[in-house]
Protein backbone atom coordinates (compact mmCIF):
# COMPACT_ATOMS: atom_id res chain seq x y z
CA UNK A 1 0.00 0.00 0.00
CA UNK A 2 1.33 3.44 -0.93
CA UNK A 3 1.81 5.75 2.05
CA UNK A 4 2.84 9.28 2.99
CA UNK A 5 4.16 10.29 6.42
CA UNK A 6 4.64 13.88 7.62
CA UNK A 7 6.55 14.94 10.74
CA UNK A 8 8.05 17.89 12.59
CA UNK A 9 11.16 18.15 14.73
CA UNK A 10 9.88 19.29 18.11
CA UNK A 11 11.06 22.80 18.95
CA UNK A 12 13.02 23.20 15.72
CA UNK A 13 12.09 25.02 12.50
CA UNK A 14 12.50 21.84 10.47
CA UNK A 15 9.83 19.63 8.89
CA UNK A 16 9.95 16.42 6.93
CA UNK A 17 7.99 13.84 5.04
CA UNK A 18 8.59 10.43 3.55
CA UNK A 19 6.66 8.66 0.79
CA UNK A 20 6.60 5.05 -0.34
CA UNK A 21 4.78 4.28 -3.58
CA UNK A 22 4.09 0.59 -4.07
CA UNK A 23 0.75 -0.30 -5.68
CA UNK A 24 0.45 3.14 -7.31
CA UNK A 25 3.92 2.87 -8.83
CA UNK A 26 3.49 -0.72 -10.02
CA UNK A 27 0.19 0.24 -11.65
CA UNK A 28 2.00 2.90 -13.71
CA UNK A 29 4.68 0.43 -14.83
CA UNK A 30 2.22 -2.37 -15.63
CA UNK A 31 0.07 -0.13 -17.80
CA UNK A 32 3.12 0.91 -19.79
CA UNK A 33 4.41 -2.65 -20.12
CA UNK A 34 1.03 -3.89 -21.37
CA UNK A 35 0.94 -1.26 -24.14
CA UNK A 36 1.77 -3.21 -27.31
CA UNK A 37 2.83 -0.03 -29.12
CA UNK A 38 5.45 1.02 -26.60
CA UNK A 39 6.34 -1.84 -24.26
CA UNK A 40 8.07 -1.43 -20.91
CA UNK A 41 10.38 1.47 -20.15
CA UNK A 42 14.13 0.74 -20.10
CA UNK A 43 15.47 0.21 -16.57
CA UNK A 44 17.16 3.62 -16.32
CA UNK A 45 13.96 5.36 -17.41
CA UNK A 46 11.91 3.41 -14.87
CA UNK A 47 14.23 4.59 -12.13
CA UNK A 48 14.10 8.21 -13.34
CA UNK A 49 10.31 8.24 -13.60
CA UNK A 50 9.89 6.52 -10.23
CA UNK A 51 12.02 9.15 -8.52
CA UNK A 52 10.00 11.87 -10.23
CA UNK A 53 6.74 10.28 -9.08
CA UNK A 54 7.91 10.12 -5.46
CA UNK A 55 9.26 13.68 -5.60
CA UNK A 56 5.99 14.98 -7.05
CA UNK A 57 3.99 13.54 -4.17
CA UNK A 58 6.39 15.16 -1.70
CA UNK A 59 6.12 18.55 -3.39
CA UNK A 60 2.33 18.44 -3.74
CA UNK A 61 2.00 17.46 -0.08
CA UNK A 62 4.23 20.34 0.95
CA UNK A 63 1.91 23.06 -0.37
CA UNK A 64 -1.71 24.05 0.17
CA UNK A 65 -2.90 24.00 -3.40
CA UNK A 66 -6.17 22.88 -4.97
CA UNK A 67 -5.05 21.67 -8.35
CA UNK A 68 -2.41 19.67 -10.15
CA UNK A 69 1.32 19.81 -9.57
CA UNK A 70 3.08 18.82 -12.79
CA UNK A 71 6.78 17.96 -12.67
CA UNK A 72 8.49 17.81 -16.09
CA UNK A 73 11.99 17.02 -17.25
CA UNK A 74 12.74 17.61 -20.91
CA UNK A 75 15.83 17.86 -23.04
CA UNK A 76 17.96 16.48 -25.85
CA UNK A 77 18.73 12.92 -24.73
CA UNK A 78 16.88 9.68 -25.47
CA UNK A 79 14.27 10.76 -22.91
CA UNK A 80 12.65 13.72 -24.65
CA UNK A 81 10.22 14.40 -21.84
CA UNK A 82 9.23 12.76 -18.55
CA UNK A 83 6.18 13.91 -16.61
CA UNK A 84 4.73 13.16 -13.18
CA UNK A 85 1.43 14.77 -12.18
CA UNK A 86 -0.16 14.75 -8.72
CA UNK A 87 -3.56 16.15 -7.80
CA UNK A 88 -4.38 17.68 -4.43
CA UNK A 89 -5.99 14.38 -3.36
CA UNK A 90 -2.66 12.63 -4.16
CA UNK A 91 -3.99 11.01 -7.34
CA UNK A 92 -0.86 10.26 -9.36
CA UNK A 93 0.04 9.54 -12.96
CA UNK A 94 3.35 9.58 -14.86
CA UNK A 95 4.74 8.97 -18.32
CA UNK A 96 7.90 9.37 -20.38
CA UNK A 97 8.64 9.72 -24.07
CA UNK A 98 11.70 7.71 -25.10
CA UNK A 99 13.38 7.85 -28.52
CA UNK A 100 16.46 5.82 -29.28
CA UNK A 101 18.61 3.49 -27.23
CA UNK A 102 18.97 4.05 -23.49
CA UNK A 103 22.33 2.90 -22.08
CA UNK A 104 22.16 0.62 -19.07
CA UNK A 105 22.77 2.53 -15.87
CA UNK A 106 22.45 5.92 -17.59
CA UNK A 107 22.35 8.91 -15.25
CA UNK A 108 20.23 12.05 -15.59
CA UNK A 109 22.65 13.93 -17.86
CA UNK A 110 22.93 11.00 -20.25
CA UNK A 111 19.16 10.48 -20.33
CA UNK A 112 17.96 14.06 -20.78
CA UNK A 113 20.82 16.56 -20.88
CA UNK A 114 23.35 15.41 -23.48
CA UNK A 115 24.04 18.87 -24.94
CA UNK A 116 23.30 20.90 -21.82
CA UNK A 117 19.84 21.97 -22.99
CA UNK A 118 17.81 19.99 -20.45
CA UNK A 119 15.26 21.77 -18.28
CA UNK A 120 13.13 21.06 -15.25
CA UNK A 121 9.67 22.66 -15.08
CA UNK A 122 7.27 22.60 -12.14
CA UNK A 123 3.76 23.79 -12.91
CA UNK A 124 0.90 24.52 -10.52
CA UNK A 125 -2.38 24.30 -12.41
CA UNK A 126 -5.39 25.45 -10.34
CA UNK A 127 -8.43 23.18 -10.46
CA UNK A 128 -10.87 26.09 -10.66
CA UNK A 129 -9.13 28.84 -12.59
CA UNK A 130 -10.39 32.39 -12.40
CA UNK A 131 -11.02 34.24 -15.68
CA UNK A 132 -7.67 35.04 -17.24
CA UNK A 133 -5.74 33.07 -14.62
CA UNK A 134 -2.79 31.11 -15.93
CA UNK A 135 -0.91 28.21 -14.32
CA UNK A 136 2.23 29.14 -12.41
CA UNK A 137 5.39 27.61 -13.82
CA UNK A 138 8.98 27.68 -12.62
CA UNK A 139 11.78 26.47 -14.89
CA UNK A 140 15.42 25.76 -14.05
CA UNK A 141 18.25 24.20 -16.09
CA UNK A 142 19.57 20.74 -15.29
CA UNK A 143 22.86 22.22 -14.17
CA UNK A 144 24.16 24.28 -11.28
CA UNK A 145 25.42 27.83 -11.10
CA UNK A 146 28.90 26.51 -11.95
CA UNK A 147 27.63 25.03 -15.21
CA UNK A 148 28.17 21.44 -14.07
CA UNK A 149 25.24 19.15 -14.98
CA UNK A 150 23.29 17.59 -12.14
CA UNK A 151 23.56 13.83 -11.87
CA UNK A 152 20.39 13.21 -9.86
CA UNK A 153 16.79 14.42 -9.79
CA UNK A 154 17.21 15.22 -6.10
CA UNK A 155 19.98 17.72 -6.92
CA UNK A 156 17.76 19.44 -9.47
CA UNK A 157 14.91 19.82 -6.99
CA UNK A 158 17.14 21.06 -4.19
CA UNK A 159 18.47 23.69 -6.58
CA UNK A 160 14.93 24.58 -7.66
CA UNK A 161 13.70 24.97 -4.08
CA UNK A 162 16.64 27.16 -3.20
CA UNK A 163 16.34 29.37 -6.30
CA UNK A 164 12.57 29.72 -6.61
CA UNK A 165 11.27 29.21 -3.07
CA UNK A 166 14.40 30.25 -1.13
CA UNK A 167 14.00 27.26 1.15
CA UNK A 168 16.85 25.00 2.24
CA UNK A 169 15.76 21.49 1.29
CA UNK A 170 17.32 18.03 1.42
CA UNK A 171 15.77 15.35 -0.80
CA UNK A 172 16.67 11.67 -1.08
CA UNK A 173 15.00 9.62 -3.84
CA UNK A 174 15.15 6.04 -5.07
CA UNK A 175 13.10 3.69 -7.24
CA UNK A 176 13.08 0.14 -8.55
CA UNK A 177 10.34 -1.98 -10.12
CA UNK A 178 8.58 -2.51 -6.77
CA UNK A 179 8.92 0.76 -4.87
CA UNK A 180 9.39 4.46 -5.60
CA UNK A 181 10.31 6.34 -2.43
CA UNK A 182 11.49 9.71 -1.22
CA UNK A 183 12.49 11.59 1.93
CA UNK A 184 12.35 15.37 2.15
CA UNK A 185 13.69 17.58 4.95
CA UNK A 186 13.02 21.30 4.81
CA UNK A 187 13.97 24.28 6.90
CA UNK A 188 10.96 26.46 7.71
CA UNK A 189 11.15 30.27 7.68
CA UNK A 190 11.59 31.88 11.07
CA UNK A 191 8.85 34.06 12.48
CA UNK A 192 8.93 37.47 10.81
CA UNK A 193 10.89 36.28 7.79
CA UNK A 194 9.31 36.25 4.35
CA UNK A 195 11.79 33.58 3.34
CA UNK A 196 15.10 32.14 4.36
CA UNK A 197 17.00 34.84 2.51
CA UNK A 198 15.19 37.63 4.37
CA UNK A 199 17.27 40.04 6.39
CA UNK A 200 17.13 39.76 10.17
CA UNK A 201 15.85 42.76 12.11
CA UNK A 202 17.73 42.39 15.37
CA UNK A 203 20.66 40.71 17.02
CA UNK A 204 18.31 38.13 18.50
CA UNK A 205 16.87 37.42 15.06
CA UNK A 206 20.39 36.88 13.75
CA UNK A 207 21.23 34.48 16.58
CA UNK A 208 17.98 32.59 16.03
CA UNK A 209 18.76 32.28 12.33
CA UNK A 210 22.21 30.89 13.05
CA UNK A 211 20.78 28.34 15.46
CA UNK A 212 18.07 27.33 13.01
CA UNK A 213 20.67 26.87 10.29
CA UNK A 214 22.78 24.64 12.53
CA UNK A 215 19.75 22.53 13.46
CA UNK A 216 18.75 22.16 9.83
CA UNK A 217 22.28 21.32 8.70
CA UNK A 218 22.58 18.61 11.36
CA UNK A 219 19.27 17.01 10.40
CA UNK A 220 19.90 17.35 6.66
CA UNK A 221 23.27 15.62 7.07
CA UNK A 222 21.55 12.72 8.79
CA UNK A 223 18.90 12.54 6.06
CA UNK A 224 21.52 12.58 3.30
CA UNK A 225 23.18 9.52 4.86
CA UNK A 226 20.14 7.40 3.94
CA UNK A 227 21.19 4.87 1.30
CA UNK A 228 19.20 3.75 -1.71
CA UNK A 229 18.83 0.21 -0.36
CA UNK A 230 17.61 1.51 3.00
CA UNK A 231 15.06 3.84 1.44
CA UNK A 232 13.68 1.10 -0.78
CA UNK A 233 13.90 -1.82 1.62
CA UNK A 234 13.04 -0.51 5.08
CA UNK A 235 9.64 0.50 6.47
CA UNK A 236 9.06 4.13 7.42
CA UNK A 237 9.24 3.59 11.19
CA UNK A 238 12.62 1.89 10.88
CA UNK A 239 14.01 4.61 8.62
CA UNK A 240 12.97 7.43 10.96
CA UNK A 241 14.26 5.60 14.02
CA UNK A 242 17.64 4.89 12.44
CA UNK A 243 18.14 8.42 11.14
CA UNK A 244 16.69 10.57 13.92
CA UNK A 245 16.84 8.49 17.06
CA UNK A 246 18.28 11.44 19.00
CA UNK A 247 15.57 13.86 17.83
CA UNK A 248 12.03 14.23 19.14
CA UNK A 249 9.62 13.82 16.23
CA UNK A 250 6.03 14.98 16.15
CA UNK A 251 4.34 12.71 13.63
CA UNK A 252 1.04 13.23 11.85
CA UNK A 253 -1.43 10.49 11.00
CA UNK A 254 -0.10 8.65 7.92
CA UNK A 255 -1.95 9.10 4.63
CA UNK A 256 -2.54 5.74 3.01
CA UNK A 257 -5.31 3.75 1.40
CA UNK A 258 -7.96 5.99 -0.18
CA UNK A 259 -6.41 9.04 1.52
CA UNK A 260 -2.88 8.30 0.37
CA UNK A 261 -1.03 8.38 -2.94
CA UNK A 262 -2.83 6.36 -5.61
CA UNK A 263 -2.84 5.97 -9.36
CA UNK A 264 -5.61 7.76 -11.24
CA UNK A 265 -5.80 9.21 -14.73
CA UNK A 266 -7.82 12.31 -15.63
CA UNK A 267 -8.24 11.41 -19.30
CA UNK A 268 -11.77 11.07 -20.71
CA UNK A 269 -13.52 10.87 -24.05
CA UNK A 270 -14.78 14.41 -23.56
CA UNK A 271 -11.25 15.76 -23.09
CA UNK A 272 -10.08 13.91 -26.21
CA UNK A 273 -13.00 15.44 -28.11
CA UNK A 274 -11.86 18.91 -27.02
CA UNK A 275 -8.34 18.12 -28.17
CA UNK A 276 -9.58 17.03 -31.61
CA UNK A 277 -11.67 20.20 -31.96
CA UNK A 278 -8.57 22.24 -31.20
CA UNK A 279 -6.70 20.26 -33.85
CA UNK A 280 -9.25 21.43 -36.43
CA UNK A 281 -11.89 19.93 -38.67
CA UNK A 282 -9.69 19.77 -41.75
CA UNK A 283 -6.91 17.79 -40.07
CA UNK A 284 -9.34 15.41 -38.35
CA UNK A 285 -11.18 14.81 -41.63
CA UNK A 286 -7.88 14.05 -43.36
CA UNK A 287 -7.00 11.38 -40.76
CA UNK A 288 -10.46 9.81 -41.17
CA UNK A 289 -10.05 9.79 -44.95
CA UNK A 290 -6.65 8.09 -44.73
CA UNK A 291 -7.38 5.61 -41.93
CA UNK A 292 -11.16 5.34 -41.77
CA UNK A 293 -11.20 6.55 -38.17
CA UNK A 294 -9.29 8.56 -35.54
CA UNK A 295 -7.78 6.70 -32.61
CA UNK A 296 -6.13 8.47 -29.69
CA UNK A 297 -4.32 6.67 -26.89
CA UNK A 298 -3.59 8.08 -23.42
CA UNK A 299 0.13 8.04 -22.67
CA UNK A 300 -0.57 7.82 -18.94
CA UNK A 301 -3.06 4.98 -18.58
CA UNK A 302 -3.16 3.36 -22.01
CA UNK A 303 -6.87 4.00 -22.62
CA UNK A 304 -7.84 4.10 -26.31
CA UNK A 305 -10.45 6.48 -27.72
CA UNK A 306 -11.79 5.67 -31.20
CA UNK A 307 -13.82 8.02 -33.42
CA UNK A 308 -15.35 6.78 -36.70
CA UNK A 309 -16.38 9.09 -39.54
CA UNK A 310 -19.76 9.88 -37.96
CA UNK A 311 -18.22 10.56 -34.54
CA UNK A 312 -15.61 12.84 -36.07
CA UNK A 313 -18.18 14.81 -38.06
CA UNK A 314 -20.33 15.35 -34.97
CA UNK A 315 -17.41 16.97 -33.16
CA UNK A 316 -17.72 20.02 -35.38
CA UNK A 317 -21.50 20.49 -35.62
CA UNK A 318 -22.96 23.76 -34.38
CA UNK A 319 -25.11 21.94 -31.84
CA UNK A 320 -22.05 20.32 -30.32
CA UNK A 321 -20.31 23.70 -29.90
CA UNK A 322 -23.36 25.37 -28.36
CA UNK A 323 -24.48 22.61 -26.00
CA UNK A 324 -24.75 23.96 -22.43
CA UNK A 325 -22.61 22.49 -19.69
CA UNK A 326 -19.98 19.79 -20.04
CA UNK A 327 -19.50 16.25 -18.85
CA UNK A 328 -15.73 16.48 -19.14
CA UNK A 329 -13.87 14.81 -16.30
CA UNK A 330 -11.27 17.11 -14.80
Amino acid sequence: MSELHKFLFDGLPVRGMIVRLTDAWKDILQRRASNTDTGAYPAAVRELLGEMAAASVLMQSNIKFNGALVFQIFGDGPVKVAVAEVQSNLALRATASVHGAVPAGAELAELVNLQGGGRCAITLDPKDRLPGQQPYQGVVPLQGMDGEPFEKISEVLQHYMRQSEQLDTCIVLAANDEVAAGLMIQRMPLKGQDNLAGATESRQDEQDAIGASEDYNRIATLAASLTRDELLGLDVDTILRRLFWEEKLLRFVPQDGDQGPHFACTCSRERVEDMLRNLGQEEVAQVVQEQGHVEVGCDYCGAQYRFDAVDAAQLFTAAQHQAPGSSSVQ
